[in-house]
């Protein structure tokens, strides 16, 4: 649309599915009535639905849009590390070419907002940092972004990163600073810890810590990250990613943790890896603990799939957590978009009054059959206007 219009009208929409109504945005938000003369389009009886949040991503390490890379084999995590550091070296696209491709790409899928972890080592130094701020910038119009400074390598077992990790935070480079499997991978349980949450502290950043660990060692690392949340009163502002030691609990055991999760104000996300490494969403959002869904690595070392496209990660959260029933099926929708929009401190896009006028339009009978289905984005809209329609982008100023 124009820049002269302050109304849109989207024409003949269904909003969540309901009857097709006229849906008014003013000045990029859900209104009632227009204010001056309006830009009108055309929905065809199309279904708006928010738009989602990925809580989790890494776009630096991305093979998006290059020549196939074909993986080699690979034992644990440090494994894997050196083979991103590989592709770094040996990839002809730039990161910020490479990363701003797959962001461009989830806008155009329906994605809001991301988290966005750049790799922060020795091998790299800042580069994923500053190319991830570069993209974030052009793409501001259509895309929140918050960057995590995270030492995929490892704190203490890869020497400067601490150096690297305080120089991000301190130029403000980064929103969150990163932390991974402080006690089996890092081999300093408590320091990793303390130093990652020091240094954001220090300059009052968040925290969001990848925790790969079961068993003791993830239990202990969890409690090490609630004791230091509420010490250093940070609720709100902490997460732990994957969290696979949680799905091991069941019961009250899984209630009592639940609730110490969310009195301190620590979060979680998933990548609903499998059915038995998903989080158990339900239980832990009825507990008041804030939930984000991500993508993670999208055709990387790590994994040859992934496409960022966050309609279809909320498909596989339902499949992961055996949804069957039609509120099952919205419930994982709805951990994609208002659940992580809670996460990342964002207001809902709920088509209530007021509500921020970013939602994507798909044809389609209703919620729990697009989330089956995973239909072509028609359109996708963000603050009132279309940024991309067809499965791609389209101009700044472009209706």
């Amino acid at each position: 649309m124009s820049l002269q219009y302050r109304t849109t009208v989207y024409r003949d929409v269904r909003p969540m599915g309901g009857a097709p109504v006229d849906l008014v945005v003013v000045d990029g938000r859900i209104a009632q009535t227009p204010v001056g003369e309006a830009h009108v389009v055309d929905c065809g009886g199309r279904i708006a639905l928010p738009t989602l949040v990925d809580a989790h991503i890494h776009p630096d390490k991305t093979t998006w849009g290059e020549p196939w890379v074909a993986r080699r084999p690979a034992q644990g995590i440090a494994d894997l590390a050196d083979q991103d550091a590989d592709l770094y070296r040996t990839l002809a696209s730039p990161i910020e070419e490479r990363a701003g491709r797959l962001m461009a790409h989830a806008v155009a899928q329906g994605t809001r907002a991301m988290r966005a972890h750049a790799d922060v080592a020795p091998a790299f130094g800042l580069d994923g940092v500053a190319a991830l701020g570069e993209v974030r910038a052009r793409l501001a119009h259509a895309l929140d972004v918050q960057i995590v400074a995270f030492p995929q390598h490892g704190v203490r077992r890869a020497p400067g990163t601490e150096a690297l990790l305080d120089e991000a935070a301190r130029t403000g480079a980064v929103d969150l600073v990163g932390g991974i499997d402080p006690g089996t991978f890092d081999g300093d349980p408590q320091g990793q810890l303390d130093l990652v949450f020091g240094i954001a502290d220090l300059h009052g950043l968040g925290v969001d810590i990848h925790l790969h660990d079961r068993g003791e060692p993830g239990l202990a690392a969890i409690r090490g990250v609630i004791e230091r949340t509420r010490a250093l009163d940070m609720g709100g502002r902490v997460t732990v990613s994957h969290a696979f030691r949680v799905p091991e609990d069941t019961g009250e055991t899984l209630r009592r943790l639940a609730d110490d999760l969310a009195d301190a104000g620590v979060g979680l996300t998933t990548v609903a890896p499998s059915p038995q490494s998903v989080l158990p969403t339900g239980v832990l959002l009825e507990r008041g603990v804030r939930i984000g869904l991500g993508s993670d690595g999208v055709r990387d070392s790590w994994s040859p799939f992934g496409n960022a496209d966050m309609l279809h990660r909320a498909h596989l959260l339902a499949r992961c957590r055996r949804a069957r029933l039609d509120e099952d099926l919205s419930a994982a929708y709805f951990t994609a978009a208002h659940a992580g929009a809670d996460l990342l401190g964002l207001p809902r896009a709920d088509f209530t009054r007021g509500a921020p006028a970013d939602f994507l339009l798909v044809e389609g009978e209703c919620l729990p059959q697009i989330v089956v289905d995973v239909p072509d984005r028609w359109a996708v809209v963000r603050a009132g206007r279309v940024v991309a329609r067809d499965g791609a982008m389209v101009e700044a100023h472009g209706a």
